[in-house]
């Protein structure tokens, strides 16, 4: 039997239930022990091996989908205390930037995001947003930009012309970073040292799955992938070359 094509990737699709809605999932990546290595070997998303910066994807402003979801983060920001976040002072003048086409991102300061701690912050690198999440025993994902607490995870929503709405849930691709992704040095989901987890994706990403489609759809395909027999497809990133 012939091996499955280099870049192959396993799907499953079913239909919402009291919703006029497919929804489409990778299953490859969510079969995957894909896990995020910030600080722990991750390489940043910069032209240049930048491990050391421990930045991860935090090098430029996180991109906003909407003034909600501007005004939660915002809200969020007045929360976040000295201990916590390195750049609280410089918060005082804002959080966001908006530029001449009315795109919103987070502001950078010294060339990454305004709420990423550095390494020489006490605490030690990373989203201060999380910081406060995790000092008080809370979910991130009301906190921070939508764009940050979904990657690695990428939702898409395409709408027929009845109505039909299909949703896909797969992994965020160098590709989807448009043009700026062909100049990244070490993208995560095509890099074999981020797949090293204990668990697999749609156990690991369990909050974010259910963020993203709710309860019902997540329970039908957790099912689904842990009753079925047949052997995942090997993830791209590890599968033998």
């Amino acid at each position: 039997m012939s091996e499955a094509p280099l870049k192959a990737h396993e799907w499953i699709s079913f239909e919402a239930d009291h919703e006029y809605r497919t929804f489409v999932f990778d299953v490859t990546f969510l079969e995957s022990n894909w896990t995020c290595i910030f600080n722990n070997g991750c390489q940043g998303v910069l032209d240049g091996d930048a491990t050391d910066l421990a930045q991860g994807c935090c090098s430029y402003g996180a991109h906003f989908v909407d003034e909600k979801d501007v005004k939660r983060v915002v809200k969020a920001a007045k929360r976040l205390t000295d201990d916590q976040w390195q750049f609280k002072a410089k918060g005082k003048n804002g959080v966001i930037k908006t530029d001449k086409n009315g795109e919103s991102t987070t502001r950078l300061v010294k060339d990454a995001c305004i709420f990423l701690n550095r390494p020489d912050f006490h605490r030690g690198p990373g989203c201060a947003l999380h910081l406060l999440a995790m000092d008080n025993d809370e979910s991130y994902i009301p906190l921070k930009p939508e764009v940050c607490w979904q990657l690695p995870l990428r939702r898409e929503d395409e709408v027929d012309a009845l109505g039909h709405i299909r949703t896909t849930i797969r992994q965020w691709d160098r590709a989807d970073w448009s043009k700026g992704g062909e100049t990244f040095h070490w993208w995560c989901t095509e890099s074999p040292e981020a797949f090293c987890g204990s668990e697999r994706v749609v156990d690991s990403l369990r909050e974010e799955l259910i963020a993203l489609v709710g309860q019902a759809a997540y329970d039908t395909l957790l099912a689904y992938l842990n009753t079925r027999r047949s052997t995942p497809v090997a993830h791209p990133a590890v599968r033998r070359r």
